[in-house]
């Protein structure tokens, strides 16, 4: 098979991407800041929470008995974890609350 050899009048595919001029691009980040704090203080809370809790009433609460210090750890961390959950849910309400009212405000 032959080669086709460029010839001086046509451009290739790099010459021609200097002349197209792109958009600029968006950078602004996908999730907002507010959202990335949550849930690190969550995240922070589930690691030391139910650990905290279990290493505090091992001994002080529950005399030495590792399963009853274990379940409360378990419910502290079910506890983390719904808070975060209703957390989400309130953050999601009130940002379709914020759309609702930007597309009632385009329609008028």
């Amino acid at each position: 098979m032959a080669t086709r050899r460029i010839t001086t009048q046509e451009k290739t595919h790099l010459d021609q991407d200097e002349i197209k001029q792109e958009p600029k691009s968006n950078i602004s980040p996908a999730v907002p800041g507010s959202v990335i704090a949550k849930l690190l203080g969550f995240t922070f809370a589930m690691i030391t929470l139910p650990i905290g809790s279990y290493f505090m009433t091992v001994n002080a609460l529950f005399g030495g008995n590792a399963t009853y210090a274990g379940a409360l750890a378990a419910f502290m961390a079910n506890v983390v974890l719904i808070g975060y959950v209703i957390v989400a849910f309130l953050d999601d309400k009130g940002e379709r609350e914020a759309d609702e009212a930007a597309e009632k405000k385009k329609s008028r």
